[in-house]
């Protein structure tokens, strides 16, 4: 490369607005299906675990508290994830989304990586494990 064609885009770049964007400051725009942090709705599950059954990194699992009573938890590991969306192809029902606008997953400890959806008092339940006497814990794979 000759001196004089490197000195013009020195001087083209001198003078042109820099490209990088101000990420912290200023978030970028997302795609409507860009594929973020997934979400469960329990009052749409009917307790199927097809979404558990299809995920091929075994990072969703149903536990089903009271199948009667449509009382389910999901335990979602998002370090597992490899956000491939099979699970939400798998639903029937709609109750599994990735959001386009929760997608900024970085955290220092491992123990904020695993999220457990459903209602709160089935999520002490199952954390004290103190399932319900017909509780069916329902492993994927």
């Amino acid at each position: 490369m000759k001196i004089g064609s490197m000195l013009k885009d020195v001087l083209i770049s001198f003078f042109s607005a820099p490209i990088t964007e101000k990420y912290p400051f200023e978030r970028p725009e997302t795609a409507d299906r860009f594929r973020g942090k997934l979400f469960y709705d329990p009052a749409k599950c009917t307790g199927c675990n097809l979404c558990s059954k299809d995920c091929p990194a075994k990072a969703l699992e149903i536990v089903v508290i009271d199948r009667a009573a449509k009382r389910f938890v999901a335990r979602y590991d998002m370090d597992k994830c490899v956000y491939c969306a099979q699970c939400i192809q798998s639903c029937k029902f709609k109750c599994i989304g990735m959001s386009n606008e929760d997608w900024e997953l970085a955290a220092l400890t491992k123990e904020l990586f695993t999220v457990t959806y459903g209602k709160e008092e089935d999520i002490a339940r199952l954390l004290e494990g103190n399932a319900l006497p017909n509780a069916e814990p329902i492993k994927a794979g």
